[in-house]
């Protein structure tokens, strides 16, 4: 029997990251893995904090009666609470814990909340390039993605927004710190296409959600502060993980963050829970909603993302390869001489580097290096791209 005629359409485009990183792992046995220059997927190399592995080990020794049975759908009333309070204090709004549904990672949340909020042929709207991703998570509920370039700078394009606006858009999904380019959108840019949102719901009657997809909250560089969401505009909800902050990405815990002043609230919420019951997560790994609830204000050491990205800089200044300057997350963005990303890729792979084209996030001409990697293969990469640059005919 033949499979899915859309998942055979989505595998026949299958994620340019996961196949790049496939890759690497076979160059590293054949090459060594320190011979091999991988920065192909953003998979957290730094460990946990210490005061994971304690409140781990503690949680899994106290064996309480019924510690890994069911509980509420939307989570652990109590980590609901303790995590409210940490998303009102970033988003500027006072949160209780029915307002957080804690998910299966951030891309369990995104999915949970498209099923709660699509019909079918409703549009989301993306700035491109774009975690390429969020393409299957809005198809799995019948929506359809809709793309707008992003500005020479990357920041969103406000005004581009406001004329794919229609009776049939549904959500507008953003993503800050950026996923490629570590582009962080300022507090004037969100409250502009707040802005924008609200006047269009007001002159149609749909006003449109609007999604923030956060993993890369906490890591910001050089003080910028990350803007707040919930409050900017009232119709929005933001979707995060500890994959990135606790560097827990195989864990798969998350929240949803619902604003408080979002129309039908109590709709919105019921909802969601509805979602995540019936999409098959049931509920959210219950161990690690002890654990994050007891880790509110805990995350990684940020420093050492830091110093790898100025490590980078230097290496990539030093093959002539120009890039978009990172503000958050932990990925540099290059543009490539010619603008053939896809011969780019092949051609660094022979000197053993690993990158990921820019096609794979809607933005030809581009790549995109992960430096969630020890120093030592950053550091020993100078050489490689060296070489490779000047092999490049273009």
């Amino acid at each position: 029997m033949p499979i899915a005629s859309a998942v055979q359409e989505a595998l026949g485009s299958a994620s340019l990251i996961r196949k790049m990183f496939e890759e690497g792992n076979q160059l590293k046995k054949q090459y060594g893995p320190d011979n091999v220059f991988d920065f192909s997927l953003g998979n957290p190399d730094i460990e946990p904090p210490p005061e994971f592995h304690r409140v781990f080990v503690k949680l899994a020794q106290e064996d309480a009666k019924g510690s890994h049975g069911y509980m509420p759908n939307g989570g652990y009333p109590e980590v609901r609470d303790a995590l409210a309070a940490k998303a009102g204090k970033e988003h500027g709004v006072c949160l209780e814990g029915s307002h957080i549904i804690m998910s299966v990672g951030a891309a369990g949340g995104l999915n949970v909340v498209f099923k709660a909020i699509l019909n079918p042929e409703d549009e989301v709207i993306v700035s491109s390039p774009y975690f390429m991703e969020y393409r299957g998570y809005i198809g799995n509920h019948q929506g359809r993605i809709v793309e707008v370039e992003a500005l020479p700078d990357f920041n969103l394009d406000v005004s581009a927004i406001k004329e794919r606006l229609s009776e049939k858009t549904a959500a507008v999904l953003i993503n800050s710190p950026h996923n490629p380019t570590g582009r962080i959108y300022p507090a004037e840019t969100i409250d502009a296409l707040g802005s924008a949102l609200k006047a269009h719901g007001d002159r149609c009657g749909r006003l449109p959600y609007l999604i923030a997809d956060e993993p890369y909250r906490e890591i910001a560089y050089n003080n910028i502060q990350v803007p707040p969401i919930l409050s900017a505009y009232s119709e929005s909800l933001v979707v995060t993980s500890y994959s990135k902050s606790l560097s827990l990405p195989g864990e798969r815990i998350g929240y949803i963050a619902v604003s408080p002043g979002i129309q039908d609230k109590q709709e919105v919420l019921n909802a969601l829970i509805y979602a995540t019951r019936t999409l098959g997560f049931v509920n959210a790994p219950a161990l690690m909603q002890r654990i994050v609830g007891e880790l509110t204000f805990e995350r990684v050491d940020i420093g050492i993302y830091a110093r790898r990205r100025d490590c980078f800089k230097q290496v990539l200044d030093g093959a002539g390869i120009k890039y978009a300057e990172p503000e958050g997350a932990f990925y540099l963005f290059c543009q490539v001489p010619g603008g053939e990303d896809s011969a780019f890729v092949a051609h660094l792979k022979k000197h053993l580097i690993l990158g990921v084209p820019g096609r794979g996030f809607g933005r030809p001409g581009w790549v995109r290096f992960a430096y969630c990697v020890d120093e030592h293969i950053i550091q020993g990469s100078a050489e490689a791209f060296k070489k490779a640059m000047e092999t490049w005919k273009f």
